[in-house]
């Protein structure tokens, strides 16, 4: 059974693209079949997987916007198991397009069923922002992942995300569960990064992830390579970390394999 998770928070700079990218090339080491959604029009997951949004011809907006076969649109990459839907500067004037669409809130939904039979996992990376392509990711998921960053404003908006995550449950996806709040940018350093952490758990529990991502230098390069930490140095804390952390996903969600690759090193 394959599983759709968008990524979401309105807020920038939390990581979500990082985690986007560094999640779905995990889960394909691990073997998973993974397509990872680019649905920014900032398009950073394409380039930061290795490709040029420039010369994109066909991506996430003629999916939605053209009726586009998602097949002539996804992009293979260099790491084995994962592929890429990838998005370009024009998805910018989709929801202005969409707006007198028929069902547009689920255009997104109807792209990715035509095609989630063929993967373990969908990641579907958001933009930073509570507009209609990121309705549309949280209409198409099964769950969306929260990052939220340890640093003081943290908690500042998660509210107004988790009440569009429940009108979208209420209203458009009542199937759609909340995958868990991951911490990134921690630094062991700092004790305000210890304050956020304890904050965080002490107020949304078991939503947490046990894994939290770590600041490292190694991730913060890798994109600027083109390519996920773990492609670009697999020993480094940052690959460590969200191989850990795609270990937890699939190991909740039943859909465990017998592994020797990932590590239970945590922080």
């Amino acid at each position: 059974m394959s599983k759709i998770i968008a990524l979401a928070n309105q807020k920038g700079g939390v990581g979500k693209t990082t985690s986007s990218i560094n999640l779905a090339a995990s889960l394909a080491v691990l073997e998973y079949k993974t397509l990872l959604v680019d649905a920014d029009p900032q398009a950073n997951s394409t380039s930061g997987i290795g490709f040029d949004p420039r010369a994109i011809k066909n991506s996430i907006y003629e999916c939605i916007i053209n009726d586009i076969d998602p097949h002539d649109a996804i992009q293979k990459t260099e790491t084995p198991n994962l592929d890429l839907l990838p998005a370009h500067i024009d998805l910018v004037g989709a929801e202005i397009e969409m707006i007198n669409l028929v069902d547009r809130e689920y255009k997104m939904k109807a792209v990715l069923n035509g095609i989630r039979d063929e993967y373990d996992f969908i990641i579907v990376d958001c933009s930073p922002s509570l507009g209609l392509i990121t309705i549309n990711a949280l209409t198409a998921a099964d769950s969306v992942i929260i990052p939220v960053q340890c640093e003081y404003f943290a908690l500042e908006g998660l509210g107004k995300l988790l009440n569009t995550i429940k009108i979208v449950q209420t209203r458009l996806n009542t199937a759609l569960e909340i995958e868990g709040i991951l911490l990134t940018m921690y630094d062991v350093r700092l004790r305000l990064s210890n304050q956020v952490v304890e904050e965080v758990k002490n107020h949304f529990e078991d939503m947490v992830f046990e894994t939290i991502i770590q600041r490292n230098t190694r991730l913060s390069e890798a994109p600027s390579f083109g390519m996920s930490v773990i492609m670009h140095d697999a020993s480094s804390k940052g690959a460590i970390n969200y191989l850990n952390l795609a270990r937890e996903i699939v190991r909740k969600n039943g859909m465990l394999k017998d592994q020797t690759i990932a590590t239970t090193e945590t922080i």
